[in-house]
């Protein structure tokens, strides 16, 4: 019912303009102005009920972000839970201030950002203006306390032009911009140390102008090396590492001097050398142009410019190629001594052996006798090549490449009692020579069989080769080729008997490895098959040259008539296979020559 009569109520001041003055209490605020009129109340009131919170953030709603994020004054403890309209009353009049508080009381902490320094002596409104607005919504508002960042960079300008980041509070505080308190040296990529520490900053950190403005360089400067600040009284002569000589104590003060690093210098410093005090080889002045360079151009390999040659000069300049810097006398590189300098280069051989298997002297540079290689060598064939009793000189026969190649030439050994020849000289001088581990060149016998096996001995009768001389057949340009004469005995060869191999005939048989000689039949059957069996068998032997002959199996001197069925007529071009056919007999195969019967039937039908 209630609801009722104030819906009837509003509708009848929807008709009544008069009315329109009587209900409202007063006029709205400039900010609100648009909002006059009757048909705009329930944009901020709900029928029968106060202003809510809802509906001013509906509208303001910059300020219901930042409570949704718990962000901002309105979310601390003196305003969460209010009511806006507690603060920021409405209907009282256009030119009132919604926005209403002491300034000089005002707790900034509440808002998120404690002032401290001079932040607190500065007014509000140099901070809380549109310059340092990036909203554009925002930055239009005329009064607003919205809209700022918190980073120093937002309001102040940055004197450093981005070369040191954005964080000024790293280095700078809210009491003052110089100095910039927080800020500590050791903290970055170089540490001060010393005498560094007493240095002005501007010494360093030079004043220029950039981008128009005034500007003092912190960032990228040089520190890797002392001559990136400081001039170099020494031009380089001495390299780059300062620290190597000097400390930040005092620049004349040398107690450092133990760390720098000779080797880097054109002397590296080894062995002794590295236990010499640097006084016993420089002058120390302090001409900063000459000290340490008075041996500036001496080399390693040089050492006579700084000691005594107690070999006077007979071995060249060159010290190192026998000594080295760990000791003169105990340990000597006697490995690079070139040895062309004496009186007895080194070739081949010679060259890898080591130096005191010939100096077995207490020195090195006494003399050695090297006229032959007897005065160093043992006789290794043990007085073999002796004559009048004087040894030749190895160096006849060997080179100091090697002892298996021999100089001993075949034109040489032509003048011995057994000259070389056929396969002879082709066989390396160990396969006759070497006996067992020892080389022999004398008594070693000048027939065959003081090499050679005999192996026909007991076969073959010793007529054919007297005194066991095996070049009475063979030959020494190889062993199958031979000389023997078969004419000599029962067996004279002719036609293809003359071009076949030894072999063919003589095979090995039994006991006879290498071929059989005495005993050998010479009837054909006994190397030949008899393909005619026993058919032209005259008292058990087959006369094959009674038809065929050494040139080839082709009959040759069969004559028809001679046997027991003469041919005539027709029967002289008839074809003997058409007469004489194959047969079997005794499971064997042949062609039948030896005719039993003669008679017209056993052939025709």
């Amino acid at each position: 019912m209630q609801k009722r009569t104030i819906h009837i109520i509003f509708t009848i001041l929807l008709f009544s303009g008069k009315a329109i003055s009587q209900i409202s209490p007063g006029d709205l605020a400039n900010v609100h102005k648009h909002l006059e009129g009757m048909t705009n109340c329930t944009l901020c009131h709900d029928l029968g009920n106060k202003v809510t919170n809802d509906k001013c953030l509906n509208c303001h709603k910059e300020i219901k972000t930042r409570i949704s994020r718990n962000k901002g004054y309105h979310v601390s403890k003196d305003v969460k839970g209010k009511e806006c309209a507690t603060c920021h009353s409405d209907h009282n009049g256009r030119n009132f201030d919604m926005v209403r508080f002491n300034e000089k009381k005002f707790n900034h902490v509440l808002a998120g950002y404690e002032l401290t320094g001079g932040h607190i002596k500065i007014d509000c409104r140099q901070c809380h203006k549109p310059d340092f607005i990036e909203d554009p919504t925002l930055k239009k508002r005329k009064e607003t306390y919205l809209g700022l960042k918190q980073e120093c960079l937002s309001c102040h300008k940055d004197r450093h032009q981005k070369t040191l980041g954005n964080d000024c509070a790293k280095c700078h505080s809210t009491e003052a911009f110089k100095p910039a308190g927080k800020f500590n040296h050791d903290k970055t990529s170089y540490s001060l140390l010393a005498k560094h520490k007493t240095v002005q900053c501007i010494e360093c950190h030079k004043k220029e102008i950039r981008n128009g403005a005034e500007f003092q360089v912190f960032s990228g400067i040089e520190f890797k090396n002392c001559n990136n600040c400081h001039q170099d009284p020494h031009r380089n002569n001495l390299g780059q590492n300062c620290k190597e000589c000097h400390n930040e104590q005092s620049f004349t003060a040398l107690a450092p001097l133990t760390k720098f690093n000779h080797n880097k210098t054109q002397f590296q410093l080894k062995g002794k050398h590295n236990k010499v005090s640097c006084k016993e080889c420089h002058k120390i002045e302090a001409n900063p142009l000459s000290v340490f360079q008075d041996r500036k151009n001496v080399l390693t390999d040089n050492c006579i410019a700084c000691h005594k040659d107690i070999h006077e000069g007979k071995f060249g300049s060159k010290c190192i190629d026998c000594h080295n810097e760990t000791g003169f006398k105990k340990q000597i590189n006697i490995g690079s001594f070139d040895h062309n300098l004496t009186k007895y280069p080194l070739i081949a051989k010679h060259l890898v052996v080591d130096c005191k298997k010939c100096h077995v002297t207490e020195k090195m540079t006494d003399p050695l006798p090297h006229d032959n290689c007897a005065a160093c060598h043992k006789d290794y064939h043990e007085n073999q090549f002796k004559k009048a009793g004087v040894n030749p000189d190895c160096g006849n026969c060997h080179t100091v490449d090697g002892f298996s190649a021999s100089l001993f030439s075949i034109e040489e050994h032509a003048k011995t009692k057994f000259p070389l020849e056929g396969g002879h000289i082709a066989t390396p001088c160990f396969a006759c020579h070497k006996q067992e581990s020892k080389w022999k060149f004398k008594d070693l016998g000048e027939r065959c069989n003081d090499c050679h096996i005999d192996i026909h001995l007991g076969q073959i009768d010793k007529k054919w080769y007297p005194n066991q001389s095996c070049d009475q057949c063979h030959l020494t340009t190889s062993w199958t080729d031979n000389k023997f004469d078969h004419s000599k005995t029962a067996f004279k060869l002719e036609g293809s008997h003359s071009k076949q191999n030894c072999r063919e005939c003589h095979k090995p048989e039994g006991e006879y490895k290498y071929g059989k000689f005495a005993g050998t039949s010479t009837n054909c059957i006994s190397c030949h098959e008899n393909i005619h069996q026993t058919q032209f068998e005259i008292m058990g032997i087959t006369e094959c040259t009674r038809c065929h002959n050494f040139e080839s199996w082709t009959i040759k001197s069969f004559d028809h008539n001679k046997t027991r069925f003469k041919l005539d007529g027709k029967h002289i071009n008839v074809k003997c296979i058409l007469c004489h056919k194959e047969v079997i007999q005794n499971d064997k195969k042949f062609i039948q020559y030896k005719m039993l019967s003669f008679e017209c039937k056993d052939c025709h039908k």
